[in-house]
């Protein structure tokens, strides 16, 4: 029985699968039928992946994972001859790599060619930096260039032949994010329709030991601008009960940024929400409200190792959501929204920069979290938080929409959530109310 490359995951040790998937395509040029194995890392034992083989001239795609590597073999003709050296066949290796756009090609001598998007941009430089010296040479040769001269004339040359890649790069950035965008509509639409979709399978799985106890953490998305993790058992019932205790009283309508710098009710957002201010002075009394914020902070932390300080920031904030049934025409939810800027531009100084939300009463039937433009659906789980990071520690740039995300219509049941946005810039003389929503400082809009 034949046993494809993906059907042996599951059967491999641990320590064998590599994390990085990668699809490759491969070319056969070589005037002969190929047959393509995959080694197995242990054994060493070809397994064929071909069906059964690819023909001259023709290509094959195939899902694998980097490091993996694989053997090429030529295949006899009819005349049971191979078109080696006294008519041996011949065979050749590549091993998969962790960059993108891989292509193999097998050409008539059966040399194989690896191209990726790395390789091929290395190419297009050493040929425009080829071409520009070859130019500069020849100006050279008739004196029309002093030596000074001829370092400026290759520089201009090559700033302009970058600056042409570049800007067709920028090009396809732009028509390619345009594509991701208008498909992130038709996944919000029947994501939240599906109440029987799972949670998206995450990118890696791993552990958080904190205080005396290990959380699973799974990683949905980690770009350096953009992070979305899922913590299991991030709050308590106690804690639950105790954050719904001091919001009953102060529930009021959930209002959204007016993009003036200051707030206002919409119609994309419906739910009721009340902020809590954080007692710190009764932290080494065990307040309940002061242990689960500090675990928020912590786990900020523990990802962007920021520093981030926890006075001056905002409230935590209980958000609840009611279900009225399947007839109820504008259902309690939150539109797709960034809790932040997410233009990709620079960080303004106290401003968000990652929301922790966390699950205290899940629905019977709608309220997942979608974060639409990266392909992610998380269906709630109480007790469960849900960390997302909007920023780039190292640079300070910003997320560019992968983050933006929305709350599906609560069809049956409660929905309440304990959310705390995170800001950085903010601390005790500069707290989060000294600036507005459009990130400057009060005081610096006082007539």
């Amino acid at each position: 029985m034949k046993l494809s490359l993906f059907s042996l995951l599951a059967l491999w040790p641990n320590g064998v699968r590599a994390e990085t998937a990668r699809n490759i395509v491969m070319q056969n040029d070589s005037g002969t039928k190929v047959g393509i194995y995959w080694i197995h890392p242990q054994t060493g034992e070809g397994l064929l992946q071909s069906s059964p083989f690819i023909y001259n001239g023709a290509s094959m795609s195939l899902n694998s994972f980097a490091t993996h590597s694989f053997e090429a073999r030529e295949l006899p003709g009819k005349n049971k001859k191979c078109l080696g050296n006294d008519k041996t066949c011949r065979v050749g290796y590549f091993t998969v790599n962790k960059n993108d756009d891989q292509q193999i090609y097998i050409d008539d001598a059966f040399e194989i060619r690896h191209q990726d998007n790395k390789s091929i941009a290395r190419d297009s430089a050493e040929d425009l930096l080829n071409d520009c010296e070859a130019q500069v040479a020849e100006d050279i040769e008739t004196e029309k260039y002093s030596a000074v001269e001829a370092i400026a004339a290759l520089k201009k040359c090559v700033s302009s032949g970058v600056a042409v890649e570049v800007e067709k790069a920028n090009e396809e950035i732009s028509f390619q994010s345009q594509i991701r965008k208008k498909m992130a509509e038709s996944f919000e639409n029947y994501t939240c329709a599906d109440y029987d979709l799972a949670t998206s399978e995450s990118e890696e799985d791993t552990t958080w030991d904190y205080d005396g106890v290990s959380r699973d953490v799974h990683i949905l998305l980690d770009r350096a601008t953009s992070k979305v993790h899922v913590v299991e058992d991030f709050i308590s019932v106690e804690e639950c009960t105790a954050m719904e205790d001091q919001a009953r009283p102060k529930l009021h309508k959930a209002t959204v940024a007016d993009g003036k710098g200051g707030s206002e009710l919409s119609p994309n957002r419906k739910a009721l929400q009340a902020g809590i201010k954080i007692p710190w002075d009764l932290e080494k009394d065990g307040n309940r409200l002061t242990t689960l914020s500090r675990r928020v902070y912590d786990y900020t932390n523990h990802v962007l190792d920021m520093d981030i300080d926890e006075h001056g920031q905002e409230d935590l904030m209980s958000i609840q959501y009611e279900g009225r049934g399947e007839d109820e025409e504008t259902p309690d939810r939150y539109m797709p929204h960034c809790d932040g800027d997410c233009n990709g531009m620079s960080h303004k100084n106290g401003q968000r920069m990652a929301t922790v939300v966390i699950y205290c009463t899940v629905p019977e039937k709608g309220g997942a979290t979608n974060f639409r433009n990266s392909g992610l659906h998380i269906v709630p789980k109480a007790g469960s938080a849900t960390f997302f990071s909007y920023v780039d520690p190292e640079t300070m740039k910003l997320d560019n929409g992968f983050t933006e995300h929305s709350g599906c219509p609560v069809i049956i049941g409660q929905k309440k959530i304990v959310t705390q946005w995170v800001r950085y810039g903010v601390d005790k003389e500069n707290p989060w109310d000294s600036f507005n929503t459009l990130g400057i400082k009060l005081s610096e809009t006082e007539d």
